[in-house]
């Protein structure tokens, strides 16, 4: 049997998509060279361990919208899932180092985007599930087809900072809000009334409203 060694060793923001995207640097090893692997078609299922860091000042409110209150995190704080990505990676004889690209969301709706936005510094545990076909002849030089072993994961601890730079790259000083249709358009009568340029100054004159009816 064909068995592969996968390893994430670095990740950088794809500055030229259409949507947001990080590339994870991935080295995949050929622990069986014998056998020579024409191609993979490799599937991956990205996940957010969060038990795996310590959290720290405002963070305890920031996340309780995802995991309640903090006494409960123990209860509460289980790996979900984030992202879903997948590469063909080319021969490996017997390693080879490609670009995996994860697409991403910055949907408030979204667990994943609220958890980022919950932290304040440091990493994010991430853990990386791994699936899909090995092309690869045999000893007497046959075509072959396997899978690859679900039992084939790897871990690595991705930079806040990278996350950050690459939705500042894309959402330039902006935040970005999914709204019921509903409520869109609700907003956009009061925009339109007050005569009002744009969607922020309605929600501002909204805020400021609703602060000055509580004082």
């Amino acid at each position: 049997m064909v068995d592969l060694d996968f390893r994430i060793e670095d990740v950088k923001v794809e500055k030229y998509s259409a949507a947001p995207l990080l590339l994870f640097a991935l080295h995949v090893v050929n622990k069986t060279p014998d056998l020579p692997i024409l191609n993979v078609m490799l599937n991956c299922q990205i996940r957010i361990e969060p038990a795996r860091r310590r959290y720290d000042g405002d963070e305890h409110d920031r996340l309780s919208d995802l995991f309640g209150q903090p006494s409960r995190w123990g209860e509460t704080m289980r790996s979900f899932l984030w992202t879903h990505a997948s590469v063909s990676v080319p021969a490996i004889n017997p390693e080879r180092r490609v670009d995996l690209p994860a697409p991403c969301s910055y949907d408030f709706n979204i667990a994943a985007t609220k958890y980022f936005h919950g932290l304040e510094q440091g990493d994010v545990p991430l853990n990386f599930l791994f699936s899909g076909s090995i092309f690869y002849r045999d000893s007497e030089g046959r075509l072959q087809i396997e899978q690859v072993a679900w039992s084939k994961e790897c871990a690595y601890r991705l930079p806040l900072s990278v996350w950050r730079a690459m939705m500042d790259h894309y959402y330039p000083q902006s935040m970005w809000l999914c709204l019921h249709r509903d409520a869109f358009e609700e907003l956009d009568r009061y925009r339109r009334r007050q005569g009002l340029p744009t969607f922020e100054r309605a929600l501002q004159a909204l805020l400021e409203a609703n602060a000055a009816e509580a004082t």
